[in-house]
C-alpha cells in the first residue's frame, strides 16, 4: 500500500461531567502490516453511539472501559486491503469493531462479511446492526407488545427509538414517540408512521404526553431517563413493562444531590406490578438470525424506514459525538472515513 500511516482518535482524559474536545486526541502512527492469519482493514464508516460515553469512565460496568491513551471504541464497516487470512480476500467488506481509526489489524475473529449488492453497507451499523437489534430484542423479549397496547419510546427519531416504534406498529400496538424539536417530531409522525409524537422540549410536555396516551402506557422503551422518565412514570399502567436500553440524560451526571426517590419508585413497582428490566443487546445473541431475516424483509417491504446522519472525516468524530450526547444528530450517526 502507498499509505504508510494510520490516523486514530484516542481518549486523552476521562471526562468530568460533560465531555470536552480536550478529552480526545488525534494521533498519526505508523501503519502496522498484518502477520500470518491477520488482515489489514481500511475503515470506511464508523458508528457513533451513546453507549460510548459510558466507556469513557473508569467505573465498573458491563464492559471494560477504554484506557486513557487507548483508541476510542466503536463499530465499523471496513474493507480488507491486505489479507493473510484464508477466510477473507482483499476487497471484502466486513462489519468489525475497530474503533475510531483509519486502519486496523484483525485476526478475523468477530468479523462478518457484508454484501454491498444487497443494499447500503451502512445499515449494518444502524437499522440492520446493533441499534436495530437492540430495538428488536429489547421490545419483543422484554416489552412483549400486544395488539392494541400503547408503546412509548424516547429518542424516537434515533437509530434505536425509530425502530422500536415501527416494530411496535408491525405487532399491532399503538406507537407514541418522544423527540426533540419540530423537525424530528414531524419525521417521526409523517415518515415513520408513529400514531402520535410529543416534543420533550415543549413547556407542557407532560400534559401533551398524557393527552397522547389517554389509556395510559403499557410499554415504555427507555433511552433517555431524566425529565422524560418523570413524565412517563405516572402514566404507566398496571403490569407495564419498561425495557431500559439507555439513560443518555444521565450519562454526564457526576453526583445526584437531590432527594432519594427510590422508595417511591419501588412502592409503585410493587403496587402496579411493573416490570423494569435493564438489558444489553448481546444477551439475546440467539435472536440475531431471526432479526436479520425479519428486519431485512420489513425494510424491503417499506414497513420499516430509517434515516442516517453522515459526517465526513475521522477528525470530526469527537465533535459529532459531543453533538450526539446533546441530541443534535438526526438519525443514525455515522462518520464516513473513506469510500
Amino acid at each position: 500500500m502507498s499509505i504508510q500511516s494510520n490516523t486514530r482518535i484516542v481518549l486523552a482524559a476521562r471526562p468530568q461531567g460533560q465531555p470536552k474536545p480536550s478529552d480526545f486526541r488525534t494521533e498519526t502512527v505508523d501503519l502496522v502490516q498484518p502477520g500470518e492469519g491477520e488482515l489489514l482493514l481500511q475503515i470506511l464508516y464508523l458508528s457513533l453511539d451513546p453507549y460510548m460515553r459510558g466507556r469513557m469512565n473508569a467505573t465498573k460496568s458491563y464492559a471494560r472501559p477504554v484506557d486513557v491513551d487507548g483508541v476510542m471504541e466503536g463499530g465499523t464497516v471496513a474493507r480488507v486491503v491486505i489479507s493473510r487470512h484464508p477466510e477473507f480476500a482483499e476487497g471484502d467488506i466486513v462489519l468489525s469493531h475497530s474503533g475510531w481509526q483509519s486502519f486496523a489489524l484483525s485476526d478475523g475473529v468477530g468479523l462478518r462479511k457484508l454484501d454491498p449488492a444487497a443494499g447500503s453497507v451502512t445499515t449494518a451499523l444502524g437499522v440492520l446492526g446493533m441499534p436495530g437489534f437492540t430495538a428488536y430484542a429489547g421490545l419483543l423479549t422484554i416489552g412483549q407488545p400486544k395488539p392494541g397496547e400503547t408503546v412509548v419510546v424516547a429518542a424516537a427519531s434515533g437509530a434505536v427509538g425509530s425502530a422500536v416504534g415501527q416494530i411496535a406498529r408491525i405487532k399491532g400496538a399503538r406507537a407514541v414517540g418522544i423527540a426533540g424539536g419540530a423537525e424530528k417530531c414531524a419525521f417521526v409522525r409523517a415518515e415513520l408512521g408513529f400514531d402520535a409524537v410529543v416534543d420533550h422540549r415543549a413547556n407542557d410536555f407532560a400534559e401533551q404526553l398524557k393527552a397522547a396516551c389517554p389509556g395510559g402506557i403499557d410499554i415504555y422503551f427507555e433511552n433517555v431517563g431524566g425529565p422524560v422518565w418523570d413524565a412517563v412514570f405516572p402514566l404507566l399502567n398496571e403490569f407495564a413493562r419498561v425495557p431500559v436500553c439507555g439513560l443518555i440524560a444521565q450519562y454526564n451526571v457526576i453526583a445526584d444531590a437531590g432527594i432519594d426517590r427510590l422508595p417511591v419508585l419501588m412502592q409503585q413497582v410493587l403496587h402496579r406490578s411493573l416490570t423494569i428490566r435493564g438489558f444489553i443487546q448481546r444477551e439475546f445473541v440467539d435472536q440475531r438470525p431471526a432479526f436479520y431475516r425479519e428486519m431485512a424483509e420489513w425494510i424491503s417491504s417499506g414497513r420499516v424506514r430509517y434515516r442516517e446522519d453522515v459526517v465526513d472525516g475521522i477528525e470530526n468524530a469527537p465533535q459529532a459525538f459531543l453533538g450526539l450526547l446533546e441530541g443534535r444528530n438526526f438519525g443514525k450517526l455515522i462518520v464516513r472515513i473513506a469510500e
